[in-house]
């Protein structure tokens, strides 16, 4: 057992360190000061989540087969096989990739500037910040210059020049922790912005997670077989749907939507990141009613007319065919499409080039945050009603469907309202640019 676990415990961390920085080291790879190289990171994103979900799709059938099927031991030595096939095409690459330099911890720069606005919490804030305020980029930063934007204005302060602050020959402060510049605080504020949105994400994925548990409980007290044969379809396969319809629209959508409404809009990716992703919130709230709906009538069926069977440790099978689930399924796909995609999009353009890897994590800590959210949800229902026994039939599955429905419509409310009040890094209709260096002014 203790050799399964560290086996497990490896799986983790290595999980932990590819999944977030591949996403970025991939986008590294593209030139966004040319058109090419924009357009190659618009789709990068899309095929990235192509070929993630369809890796999975293998996973769950072909692999899982194996395993269940034929050997265990095959059916795990197939992956590490896969991984090991992984790291030697990675590696013999090495030397043509786009490697970026790291120039130490991004997050010290952000701890300076909230240190800083703190101490210097009691100054009186500047006229013309944009023209006031201490500015200056190392020569080495991989950043782009920001320009000055008026939200978060109380870490303004800690680039507010005192005499007491004292500047290197080269224009950098003497003592990073006591004056930081525009562009670190505009940094800063780059990473506030996005915290409202992220939230937002995380209620958003609580109902993908309902189609990866209840789905398959849906799916097990129901009519899977296929036809008028005796196979029937494995009720966790399901998710295969989800996943296909992922794959199927990823390519349409990026090859023909895209094109079609950049004609249509003239923006770069046809819409744009918060719209995609308002349009993946839509979705999954549709999918949670129709999910509700098709419970309704699968409980309906179970219970007024003959059953075909019963479920061990749960009850009676529907005679209502498991194929009603793919819609609800189909719609999830899709709503991970617009959702997910945007999401991962969104990270790597707002936060600054030099923390983009921990942009990546972001998006994963939000999947990992639903999934919370969703057990503390479980958990409340299952004190407070009787919605959601082991025997679906004796439940009120569909009630649950339309609490999650309903958290949906509220969540995309509350996203309209953040992106309404969220500026892009980098505009230039909300922002003011910089163009002189700050005098330092008296405590």
């Amino acid at each position: 057992m203790a050799f399964l676990l560290t086996g497990f415990g490896l799986m983790v961390v290595g999980a932990g360190g590819v999944r977030p920085c591949n996403l970025a080291f991939g986008a590294d790879q593209f030139n966004p000061k040319t058109e090419s190289g924009k357009k190659g990171i618009n789709s990068f994103f899309n095929w990235y989540f192509f070929t993630f979900t369809f890796a999975m799709m293998i996973s769950l059938t072909l692999i899982v087969y194996v395993q269940a099927n034929v050997s265990w031991a095959i059916g795990l030595a197939i992956p590490a096989i896969l991984m090991l096939i992984a790291c030697i095409l990675f590696f013999s690459g090495s030397k043509i990739y786009v490697k970026v330099k790291a120039n130490g911890s991004p997050m010290t720069s952000v701890a300076q500037v909230i240190v800083v606005a703190i101490k210097k919490r009691r100054l009186k804030p500047v006229e013309q910040p944009w023209f006031s305020l201490f500015n200056y980029t190392p020569p080495t930063s991989i950043n782009a210059k920001l320009s000055y934007t008026d939200q978060f204005r109380f870490l303004d302060k800690a680039a507010i020049r005192t005499l007491e602050d004292k500047i290197n020959p080269d224009g950098s402060p003497a003592d990073p922790w006591k004056l930081c510049s525009l562009q670190q605080v505009e940094e800063v504020k780059c990473l506030l912005r996005v915290i409202p949105i992220w939230v937002s994400d995380v209620v958003f994925f609580i109902a993908i997670v309902q189609q990866q548990t209840y789905a398959v409980f849906q799916a097990v007290q129901s009519d899977r077989r296929l036809g008028s044969s005796n196979f029937k379809v494995p009720a966790a396969s399901y998710g295969v749907f989800m996943m296909l319809s992922l794959t199927i629209f990823i390519p349409i959508y990026d090859r023909i939507f895209v094109p079609f409404l950049q004609r249509l809009t003239g923006k770069e990716g046809g819409i744009t990141i918060l719209q995609r992703i308002g349009i993946g919130i839509i979705l999954s709230a549709l999918a949670m009613l129709v999910s509700a709906l098709v419970e309704e009538k699968r409980r309906t069926i179970a219970l007024t007319k003959p059953t075909v069977g019963t479920a061990p440790r749960r009850g009676g099978i529907s005679s209502m065919s498991s194929v009603w689930l793919i819609p609800q399924l189909a719609l999830t796909g899709l709503a991970e499409a617009f959702g997910s995609i945007g999401m991962v999009e969104f990270y790597y353009k707002q936060f600054p080039e030099n923390m983009r890897s921990i942009a990546g994590s972001l998006f994963f800590c939000g999947m990992a945050g639903s999934s919370y959210l969703s057990s503390l949800l479980i958990t409340i229902v299952h004190r407070t009603t009787n919605w959601l026994p082991e025997d679906l039939n004796k439940g009120r599955l569909n009630y649950y469907y339309y609490v999650i429905a309903a958290l949906g419509v509220l969540n995309f409310g509350y996203f309209l309202i953040c992106a309404k009040w969220y500026k892009y890094k980098g505009g230039i209709t909300d922002t003011i640019e910089i163009t002189q260096q700050a005098k330092p002014i008296k405590p």
